[in-house]
């Protein structure tokens, strides 16, 4: 009796054991999260971005980012950005909370997008009836490329500016505080 209870507890072990250890591929555009203040020890933020950041692999940035298309700025679900407190964002006022952020890329500028939708998946139920704020910002050219889409947040005065590279590309998106 103790010796097949002892067989049947290695044999459910075993078991658990091995399924346990059935993971999914890991994400090749793995989430990554940006916020300001850039500090990590500083717990209370203002603004904080969570995104996927995709690789170029050989890939033009024109293939991945269509211009004049709505991109959901990253990779998988749309990108979440949380402002804990109101911003400027160009000449609209948007009020603390959580929201997509979308761009529209272009040659010369992008068009970049707040939007109320929450829990979006890529940009194809991408809704703009729902943009609370919209603003185009110059793109800059990099010399050198950067591989997996970036995103960092900069000080300056009375707010922050996010900055937004891929390939050559270069974004610097004003958030004033109000």
């Amino acid at each position: 009796m103790k010796a097949s209870f002892i067989i049947s507890l290695v044999t459910i072990c075993l078991g658990v054991t091995a399924h346990s250890q059935n993971f999914n591929d890991l994400d090749v555009s793995p989430l990554d999260i940006a916020s300001f203040p850039t500090s990590y020890r500083d717990s209370d933020k203002s603004i904080r971005v969570i995104y996927s950041r995709p690789q170029l692999k050989g890939r033009e940035l024109s293939a991945l980012t269509p211009e004049g298309k709505v991109w959901r700025t990253g990779a998988n679900e749309a990108t979440e950005i949380t402002l804990y407190d109101d911003f400027i964002f160009g000449e609209t006022k948007v009020k603390a909370g959580t929201y997509s952020l979308y761009t529209i890329p272009g040659q010369e500028s992008w068009t970049v997008i707040i939007n109320s939708a929450t829990n979006v998946w890529g940009a194809y139920g991408y809704n703009n009836d729902l943009d609370v704020a919209r603003l185009d910002v110059p793109v800059k050219k990099l010399e050198s490329p950067v591989e997996a889409l970036s995103m960092v947040f900069e000080k300056v005065k009375n707010g922050a500016h996010l900055h937004i590279a891929w390939g050559h590309t270069h974004i610097a998106v004003p958030f004033t505080k109000s």
